[in-house]
């Protein structure tokens, strides 16, 4: 008990003070011309007290608290022109990341200011609300391994593409097959009308043809389009096709996604930046716009690639 009322003290404490009373706390020192007294009785500080006589003309209005808005810009602060291009960009596009902004600002406009000074603007023009931070229990127990060339890791999985983003009444769902090239973050991404071995075999031999070569090893989760349930004789069809390939095809552990966290973040991404916004009226209809959104998620910054895009580090990594 004692704890609280310390607290709801402390919270007192520093709470403004009334108008009122920093009025009657000038007049009674300016009769009294006591300091300590002054101060022990009205809870202040001398340095409050002082001010407060300096600025006292005899009105309440004088002793408003003012705007503390510095009354000339930082001189690294955000320019005029900057902040133009941000709110220009923005009434293109307002749905546009964060991320996606600064890459184009860098890119077309040779914007120079770190990520978090632009995040920071998003919040103070409204674009955004400041996400509050939470500690949360990170389940990585060791530092997972990122191969450093191409071609030594795909991560593959499937999405399911939300039923809200068809405009269609005959009730059908459709897949979202992705495989992201660990070493660069560069994606491929297919739509298929079943969620099958055969699907999957189509889209590794596709994504086998946009990257331009063969990976070493895929690694998947343990769903029936990957891999068989159970102990059985009989071959998965997608195990077949990588052993004929020579590709070693790679399980994680059961009921951990985050294992597959390259592929799995990159799926949020596309809810945030694509299904959320997203209307499509056939088959085909969401075919041409996942190969639009696609060559567009290839070209966002990345932080942890040192705000390049895919694209920029498959081309640094081509060249080393």
């Amino acid at each position: 008990m004692k704890s609280i009322a310390q607290n709801k003290e402390k919270i007192k404490r520093y709470l403004p003070h009334e108008i009122s009373t920093k009025v009657h706390a000038v007049e009674t020192y300016r009769q009294v011309g006591d300091v300590g007294y002054i101060c022990r009785k009205y809870q202040i500080s001398k340095a409050s007290l002082m001010r407060w006589n300096k600025q006292y003309d005899g009105t309440r209005e004088s002793l408003q608290i003012k705007s503390h808005r510095p009354k000339t810009p930082h001189p690294n602060a955000h320019t005029e022109q900057e902040i133009k291009w941000i709110k220009d960009l923005h009434r293109r596009n307002p749905n546009i990341s964060i991320c996606e902004m600064y890459g184009k600002l860098r890119d077309e406009k040779a914007y120079s200011r770190h990520p978090g000074s632009l995040y920071r603007v998003f919040v103070r023009l409204g674009f955004r609300k400041k996400v509050e931070l939470t500690k949360k229990k990170s389940r990585h127990l060791g530092k997972y391994h990122t191969p450093e060339k191409l071609g030594e890791k795909w991560q593959l999985d499937v999405k399911y593409v939300p039923a809200s983003c068809y405009a269609g009444t005959d009730g059908e769902k459709f897949y979202q097959y992705t495989i992201i090239e660990e070493a660069s973050r560069k994606r491929f991404i297919y739509a298929y009308k079943e969620q099958s071995g055969y699907s999957t075999v189509d889209f590794v031999k596709r994504a086998i043809i946009f990257f331009g070569y063969t990976p070493k090893v895929i690694q998947t989760d343990n769903g029936a389009e990957f891999t068989n349930f159970g102990r059985t004789k009989r071959v998965h069809h997608f195990d077949a096709f990588c052993m004929k390939s020579g590709i070693v095809h790679k399980l994680i552990r059961p009921r951990t996604p985050w294992h597959n966290g390259k592929v799995e973040r990159s799926h949020r991404n596309d809810q945030e930046r694509f299904y959320n916004f997203l209307k499509f009226y056939s088959f085909d209809d969401l075919q041409v716009q996942m190969r639009r959104y696609l060559r567009r998620s290839n070209r966002i910054p990345m932080a942890v690639l040192g705000w390049k895009s895919p694209e920029q580090q498959k081309e640094l990594l081509q060249c080393a």
